[in-house]
């Protein structure tokens, strides 16, 4: 008997390639391969009317973007941010040479939690790197005001937060840089690649030249850039999904509410965000399993996986309790909201082609 097909957390999400021929063959007989080409310039226009933000650079990934945006704001010393991500938001600050300070999050939104921001402060804090959560947005404008009665500045890692709005405006135009990634785990995707909004076209200069090694012009280097660059390639691959993304995450919210018809009925098991407050982009499905201890979640992990069913636990560990954020680079402070919800949250497979049939295999591997 064949074994079930694989399913895992995601997949990418790619348009009809006969809509990326012609464009790669353009590129081809162009010979203009990078350094802010045509369809660098074309990305970047529907990028800015899509999103409804007008200060856009686009970078090879989201990591290099959170390390840039930390660059050109001059941070030094402490910069608050959440245990509750992906280890790139750490790993940016430390590559920046800043400590990062570790903050509890907020256990319903899983967002770092403003109320506690203000007692990490301290002389040598200068920013805040707030994650938008699967999606879902910080409480901008507590950050934002205790950002401003402390002078402290603001990036906010937008992984998860593409096409996010807030109270009627683009979630990214919050903070002095937002910082999108668009790799294959994402909602929308080019592969490997990223964006940062900035909040004025003087701070998106900056950000240019950063990407491109500080340089001015031939003669004229102003700071201590590198080649950030994204390619002609991956920008024409951008131009391409823009024209799909509504469909695609129209697909996601019809697995969504499947999922939430399959699997709401079964004792033990809770979905982090309600249907009235889940993400408008849908880029995953997290759900918490049991209370108290993290062997009941566990146990399921390992069982979907026995049925080829591929979750992933996002995020566990913590950032905090990696090895390179003890002492001297930060602090691994008792932060029980961020460490009950790494240790019982479940993501489970979320893509637009996955079918109802797959779901139902899911369903009946965790009813079981």
């Amino acid at each position: 008997m064949e074994a079930p097909k694989n399913l895992f957390v995601t997949r990418p999400t790619l348009p009809p390639l006969g809509e990326y021929l012609p464009l790669i063959e353009k590129i081809w007989a162009s010979r203009i391969l990078t350094n802010s080409g045509p369809y660098h310039a074309q990305f970047i226009d529907g990028l800015s009317h899509y999103l409804g933000v007008e200060h856009i650079s686009l970078v090879t990934n989201a990591t290099v973007g959170l390390m840039l945006a930390a660059k050109a704001l001059h941070l030094t010393g402490e910069v608050i941010t959440t245990p509750f991500s992906f280890v790139a938001t750490g790993h940016a600050l430390l590559w920046a040479g800043l400590k990062p300070v570790f903050v509890d999050i907020n256990p319903n939104t899983l967002n770092i939690d403003a109320n506690r921001i203000e007692a990490a402060i301290t002389p040598r804090t200068s920013g805040i790197m707030a994650l938008h959560c699967y999606g879902r947005p910080c409480y901008v404008e507590a950050i934002e005001d205790i950002a401003k009665r402390h002078s402290l500045r603001v990036i906010y890692d937008a992984a998860h937060a593409f096409g996010i709005r807030h109270k009627g405006q683009s979630v990214l135009s919050f903070g002095d840089h937002s910082v999108l990634s668009f790799h294959a785990t994402k909602v929308f995707n080019t592969l490997e690649g990223g964006a940062i909004v900035s909040r004025s076209a003087e701070a998106k200069l900056h950000i240019d030249r950063l990407i491109n090694y500080g340089i001015v012009d031939e003669q004229t280097v102003e700071s201590t850039g590198f080649n950030a660059k994204m390619s002609e390639l991956t920008a024409a691959l951008g131009t391409v999904q823009l024209k799909h993304i509504d469909g695609y995450i129209e697909q996601r919210q019809q697995i969504d509410f499947r999922y939430r018809k399959l699997l709401g009925n079964i004792p033990g098991l809770h979905f982090v965000h309600p249907p009235e407050a889940a993400p408008s982009n849908y880029y995953a499905l997290p759900i918490l399993i049991g209370a108290g201890h993290h062997r009941s979640r566990d146990e399921l992990y390992f069982r979907l996986r026995e049925n080829n069913v591929f979750a992933r636990r996002y995020f566990y560990p913590l950032i905090s309790d990696f090895p390179m954020y003890a002492e001297p680079h930060g602090q691994a402070p008792e932060m029980p909201n961020a460490r009950s919800v790494a240790s019982r949250v479940l993501c489970l497979p979320m893509y637009p082609d996955l079918t109802e049939d797959e779901q139902e295999r899911i369903a009946n591997v965790i009813r079981s």
